[in-house]
């Protein structure tokens, strides 16, 4: 299983190509720039990543054909491609926290579970798998160098005639960023590969049947599916470190696993710590809102067994036991696991390079 990292969207392009190139020398397969609605661009700070590595695959993640039109979105992916000499991917989304800011609703934005507050009035895409296939679509006769016509999906239209025979490297990679059965099984039949977000070892074998349901509905084989998973590294030299950080993104960790109940009611001892998650759900947010980390409802041993579970947290002398997970992962279908690094960066992507990508090999 290979490695690849996910960064903040707050570095700069500078930072992230210095991070890039070591992740190169580290042995790292690729990195991909976060997609926020009010930090750096994530097509443009890769390009001085493009310019400063050789072999490191790059690509933005995750972006939404709601925010970008298929069209525009393939002309960026395929400047970036060439940029870099063919070695750049993009991750698809049917929604994102980018949606939310431009007055969509989606799951990834707030939290279905508990429900959002009744006061907000918000609406949410109509049939998000179609326009995340049509979008599939359109980068792959984007990437292909036809010339046609127009395109007619439905929820996505060009008017006019494209091709984009100008771009002359192969590829770029096309995932699916895919959690749902449908997005999963739509993943399967016609991206590249699949990136889960905040899968546990234990929601993978759903998940691959899923997979495997989409491959077979694929018109041509596909030799090299790639499937990864977003995973959090809190990893740090102080304990409480760690656990500072592992808390105030926690929110975002439970707001995944909540959707399958049963993952997030195995941390728990019984229903009335379960119901105390429920409860407090709002100072999840709030902790990450204001920095601050701090969850005062919820006492640290339960808080912790969440981190622990949905995460990578601890000192380095948790690597090992974070290397069994990976391992697991790894027997459970991933090619990859996507690390996402946050404070420090530079010192995470180390500490993996030194003690994560050899193991693994």
């Amino acid at each position: 299983m290979d490695i690849d990292i996910i960064l903040e969207p707050d570095l700069t392009p500078d930072q992230v190509a210095e991070i890039g190139v070591e992740a190169e020398r580290l042995g790292i397969r690729a990195l991909w720039s976060s997609n926020y609605h009010f930090w750096y661009d994530a097509f443009l700070a890769l390009a001085p990543v493009a310019a400063a590595t050789s072999k490191l695959i790059i690509g933005p993640l995750a972006v939404s054909p709601w925010e970008m039109h298929p069209l525009k979105m393939a002309n960026a992916l395929l400047t970036l491609n060439e940029m870099c000499n063919g070695r750049a991917m993009i991750g698809i989304s049917g929604g994102g926290g980018l949606l939310g800011a431009i007055g969509w609703r989606v799951a990834n934005d707030a939290p279905v579970w508990p429900p959002q507050h009744p006061v907000m009035k918000v609406s949410e895409p109509d049939r998000r798998v179609r326009g995340m296939r049509e979008c599939i679509e359109i980068l792959e006769i984007a990437r292909s160098g036809e010339f046609v016509r127009g395109y007619d999906g439905g929820t996505f239209v060009i008017r006019r005639p494209f091709g984009m025979a100008w771009a002359k490297c192969d590829g770029p990679l096309i995932y699916s960023c895919s959690s749902g059965d449908q997005t999963i099984r739509l993943g399967g039949r016609l991206a590249d590969g699949i990136q889960f977000s905040d899968f546990t070892v234990d929601m993978l074998p759903d998940a691959m049947e899923r997979i495997s349901e989409g491959l077979a509905r694929r018109e041509t084989p596909i030799d090299d599916f790639r499937i990864g998973n977003f995973w959090a590294w809190h990893i740090k030299k102080d304990r409480e470190a760690s656990m500072y950080e592992g808390r105030r993104e926690l929110i975002w960790r439970a707001a995944v696993v909540a959707r399958v109940e049963k993952e997030l009611r195995k941390y728990c001892h019984d229903d009335d710590e379960l119901k105390l998650i429920i409860d407090h759900w709002e100072e999840l947010r709030i902790a990450f809102r204001s920095r601050t980390g701090e969850i005062p409802s919820i006492p640290n041993d339960l808080l912790e067994r969440l981190i622990h579970g949905m995460s990578s947290a601890g000192t380095l002398d948790d690597i090992d036991r974070e290397i069994e997970r990976y391992q697991a992962f790894a027997a459970g279908g991933l090619t990859e696991l996507s690390i996402r690094l946050f404070d420090d960066p530079m010192d995470g992507l180390k500490m993996i390079g030194e003690r994560v990508v050899p193991a693994l090999r």
